[in-house]
């Protein structure tokens, strides 16, 4: 019958089923490695060379996406902003409290005055968090931008300029403001601009000329005090 021609023997559906199922526990331990490996890397790693000297009185922070792999250009932007003698630090998303504390205590002593966040994919959907724990720290935050937020997002800290890159046919996201909020916010559709899609956003030539020269204007500015947060 024309049922019984389409349905496979069950020993091919059993190999089939076991061959999935070794393959998502393949991805799951490439995962697990993946982070522990991130875990045990020093956060100023990628910074020593450019925490030498530097006369800009900024630091920025970037937060790569989920895997560390998906978010490259957020190096290259870092490499680049080196040669203009401003510091960067890049990390994996998941570090994002730690790398709070660490722009925290650059600015504490006066190493930097304006701190920038930058992350892309996940990297971006923390950064509000990463707001907050700094406004918590009380650092102010000169300048966030986010490339391609993967889940909805809230701002509810305060920050002097947050930029939130996305493509709105694709995964990304709008950044929703909050009462709590201080500071302007962006939402910028960026769908339009060819070759970006949620894993090339942060690689293309268009978009990185669009963050570098954000971050040179907050650079050029200074740090920007924001109105508080009101207390609840």
């Amino acid at each position: 019958m024309a049922g019984d021609a389409v349905e496979q023997p069950v020993e091919q559906r059993v190999g089939g089923m076991r061959f999935l199922k070794s393959l998502r526990v393949s991805y799951l331990l490439q995962g697990i490695a993946i982070t522990l490996l991130l875990l045990s890397t020093p956060i100023g790693a990628t910074t020593a060379s450019a925490q030498k000297s530097s006369g800009s009185g900024a630091h920025v922070y970037f937060l790569r996406g989920v895997l560390n792999i998906f978010s490259l250009g957020l190096d290259d932007i870092a490499a680049k902003l080196r040669q203009e003698g401003i510091p960067s630090t890049v990390a994996n998303y998941l570090l994002w409290s730690s790398l709070a504390d660490q722009a925290a205590a650059e600015y504490k002593s006066k190493r930097a005055q304006t701190i920038i966040l930058v992350g892309h994919s996940s990297g971006a959907t923390t950064l509000p968090d990463m707001v907050a724990r700094l406004n918590q720290l009380g650092v102010p935050v000169a300048l966030v931008i986010g490339l391609d937020s993967v889940f909805q997002t809230r701002l509810e800290g305060r920050v002097g300029r947050y930029i939130n890159f996305y493509v709105a046919n694709g995964a990304g996201t709008r950044v929703e403001r909050t009462a709590q909020s201080r500071g302007s916010l962006e939402n910028v559709n960026v769908g339009n601009v060819p070759g970006v899609g949620h894993l090339t956003i942060d690689k293309n030539e268009v978009m990185q000329r669009k963050v570098i020269a954000a971050i040179n204007a907050a650079v050029r500015r200074g740090p920007r005090e924001t109105p508080a947060v009101p207390k609840q």
